[in-house]
């Protein structure tokens, strides 16, 4: 595969070690196009958008900066990126609290064993092709946690996105398309009634079909929702399997 084919990696770092040179050395001999980040969040801005893959190599001597965890929570979260940690386990753990387990492609700890590292990129790179025929799924809710835990029920079966709060959702949209959207119904700053009247006044997300999620099953509060003629709404105590097939029942009767 030549250069321009390569699948580009960005590596954050504390400082560009040797380790994280030799790293560079063995992906580009793996397939890969690696470069280097200096952990802040200016360094990592200007190459964010060239990246495909992001690896985070923490240094054993420096905690990391709590204002480049928020960088990375928040942009990955909008940019529908996901991140490898390498680094011992207290390291990984504390980054992983950071930034919600859901963004977190997968862990390595030290001494790094190089060629699985390449496998598991290798795996998301022709995991992408498939991807492609998968529908939109846009998950919007405040609590991370949550998030992570739907977009693990929900990622080997559609392309799913997160925001964790309508405003970003909106950003979001302005430069991606969803074929559905799960909103909570219940969030601060932004409720989920007034995002969906943000959507529902705007010619491109108009027709985007949203499902509400909310924590209350009474009959009062469920009428409330349905005041507002979502497609649909889910009690946040569904399982995975309900989740699943409540979203092969909508998509199949769009089909």
């Amino acid at each position: 595969m030549g250069l321009i084919d390569k699948p580009q990696v960005m590596i954050i770092g504390e400082k560009e070690s040797f380790l994280i040179r030799t790293l560079c050395k063995k992906l580009s001999d793996g397939g890969y196009d690696a470069f280097f980040a200096n952990a802040d969040v200016n360094s990592i801005a200007e190459k964010w958008d060239k990246a495909r893959f992001i690896i985070y190599y923490p240094d054993a001597q420096s905690k990391p900066k709590q204002v480049v965890m928020h960088y990375l929570k928040d942009t990955l979260t909008e940019t529908d990126k996901n991140i490898i940690l390498v680094g011992e386990r207290s390291e990984t753990d504390e980054i992983k609290k950071s930034i919600g387990a859901g963004l977190v492609m997968a862990v390595f700890t030290r001494p790094l064993q190089t060629e699985e590292l390449i496998k598991t990129l290798d795996q998301y790179s022709t995991g992408e092709r498939s991807e492609e025929k998968k529908k939109s799924i846009l998950i919007v809710d405040d609590d991370s946690t949550y998030l992570g835990v739907i977009r693990d029920w929900l990622r080997d079966y559609y392309k799913v996105s997160m925001a964790n709060s309508g405003l970003q959702a909106l950003k979001w949209l302005g430069s991606n398309k969803a074929d559905l959207i799960l909103l909570d119904y219940e969030m601060p700053i932004t409720s989920g009634p007034h995002v969906l009247e943000m959507l529902r006044s705007e010619h491109e997300t108009a027709s985007i079909p949203v499902f509400f999620l909310t924590g209350r099953g009474d009959r009062e509060s469920v009428m409330q929702v349905m005041a507002l003629k979502p497609e649909n709404y889910l009690l946040k105590t569904i399982t995975k399997d309900q989740l699943l097939a409540k979203l092969m029942e909508f998509f199949s009767s769009r089909s």
